[in-house]
C-alpha cells in the first residue's frame, strides 16, 4: 500500500548538499516526491512509497548528507499523492 508524508528536517541540513543526497536515497528507495530548503532554514519533503520504503528513507534522514547534522526530523502522513520521480525544487 502506498502512501505520501510530509517531512521536516532541522539542523545543519542547509548548504550541505542535504537535498541533492535526499534526491539520490530516494531514487535508491523508488520513492517520488520532493525536497527543498524552507525559509526557515530546514529542508521540507514530500515523498510517496510504501510503508517500509518511507520507513527506510525516514530513518536514513537522521543521518543525512556526510556534513549535515540533523536535530530533528518530523513527519505526518498526509493525502496521498502521486508525482513522476523525485526531484529538488530551488
Amino acid at each position: 500500500m502506498r502512501k505520501t508524508i510530509a517531512i521536516t528536517v532541522r539542523g545543519k541540513v542547509q548548504g550541505v548538499w542535504f537535498r541533492k543526497y535526499t534526491q539520490e536515497k530516494a531514487m535508491e528507495l523508488q520513492l517520488t516526491g520532493w525536497v527543498r530548503n524552507t525559509d526557515e532554514a530546514d529542508v521540507a519533503i514530500v515523498a510517496t512509497g510504501t510503508t517500509d520504503q518511507l520507513a527506510d528513507f525516514v530513518e536514513w534522514c537522521w543521518m543525512g548528507s556526510p556534513k549535515s547534522k540533523v536535530t530533528a526530523v518530523i513527519t505526518s502522513e498526509v493525502e496521498l499523492q502521486e508525482f513522476d520521480k523525485f526531484e529538488v525544487i530551488r
